[in-house]
């Protein structure tokens, strides 16, 4: 296991493209762009800067870490291919990590993440001491487990009364990659908790004949 290791990590499952660059301990560089849409396009010349920035090249990279979702279903294809084809190109692991476990990381005690997955709906799971301890769910805000005092939120915006939301989710697939990418060989893979949006055609399929 590498002692310092250096670990890029990125998150394009929402309405932004985030990186941050994990040295040991220390970040060296880290960015948010909001945009509804061009990730594809942003994303690599977002992270040749951070790397600039932080003086360090691709070759000098561990472990790629990634957030797999649950999210746009694009955003998260975008993130999840481009980190196996750095990984694959880098000779190095790449990491997933669900962005319901980065806002549970570093939390004491029971807890459960919560994102907004819009139609009125939350994506949730449970974790304790910052480990899961459920499967990932879609519900109802009315089926939200929080009637338990004992349980603690743990939520994205606009959440904004949460006791625990981390600065930057980023960070902490960063920091869940670096204890992870020497043991794990699981390739990432997105994390989809609702259907596809798109409409099955109505018109009756042309015939085939023989």
């Amino acid at each position: 296991m590498v002692s310092d290791p250096l670990i890029l990590a990125f998150d394009t499952s929402a309405a932004h493209c985030a990186a941050l660059l994990l040295g040991g301990d220390t970040v060296l560089a880290a960015r948010h762009e909001n945009m509804a849409k061009g990730q594809v396009e942003r994303l690599f010349p977002l992270l040749e800067e951070l790397l600039a920035e932080a003086g360090k090249d691709w070759p000098d990279l561990n472990a790629i870490g990634v957030c797999t979702g649950p999210g746009n279903f694009t955003g998260v294809r975008i993130g999840v291919a481009s980190a196996r084809g750095l990984a694959l190109s880098l000779n190095i692991p790449a990491v997933g990590v669900s962005m319901l476990e980065a806002l549970a990381f570093g939390t004491r005690g029971p807890s459960l993440s919560i994102l907004d997955a819009r139609r009125e709906r939350f994506f949730v799971q449970g974790f304790v001491d910052g480990t899961a301890s459920g499967a990932p769910d879609i519900c109802a805000p009315d089926a939200l487990p929080l009637r338990d005092r004992q349980i603690n939120a743990v939520a994205a915006l606009p959440f904004a009364d949460s006791p625990h939301i981390p600065p930057r989710p980023v960070e902490s697939i960063a920091r869940i990659a670096a204890t992870r990418f020497g043991t794990t060989t699981d390739r990432p893979a997105p994390l989809y908790l609702r259907a596809p949006n798109a409409a099955l055609p109505t018109e009756q399929p042309p015939t085939i004949l023989p």
